[in-house]
């Protein structure tokens, strides 16, 4: 492929391990194209660019994703890279809390909900 796919892909390991996979094998049949547009302009761009660490960069989608609202499987994937990563589970909680003054309480609502599915998935239910 390109450098800034191979950039893109070795961050999507890096994040999700194998969970970020599934996501290009969902895309195979209908768009694979959509998948590599992904990997190249938001991993291999995006998210390697200096001036934020990862830790910063996954509780800014997990809020953007938040407010969105519409966009849970994401956020359930930003929430497994971020405790991958060493962001804990208070700070994912309270970056919720922080949006859905802004966003609203029920996209705050539904985002704590991924949340703790994916504490409950991981059986972490404390820091």
């Amino acid at each position: 492929m390109t450098e800034r796919f191979d950039r893109g892909i070795e961050k999507i390991k890096e994040l999700y391990g194998d969970f970020g996979q599934g996501f290009f094998e969902d895309l195979e049949d209908i768009a694979p194209d959509f998948g590599r547009f992904i990997a190249e302009f938001s991993y291999g761009d995006v998210f390697a660019r200096p001036g934020l660490d990862m830790r910063s960069r996954e509780l800014v989608i997990i809020s953007a994703l938040t407010a969105l609202g519409t966009a849970e499987r994401q956020l359930k994937a930003h929430i497994l890279g971020a405790l991958k990563i060493g962001v804990n589970q208070t700070e994912i909680v309270e970056a919720i809390i922080q949006v859905a003054v802004y966003a609203g309480f029920p996209a705050g609502f539904n985002a704590l909900m991924v949340a703790k599915d994916v504490f409950r998935e991981l059986g972490n239910n404390s820091d």
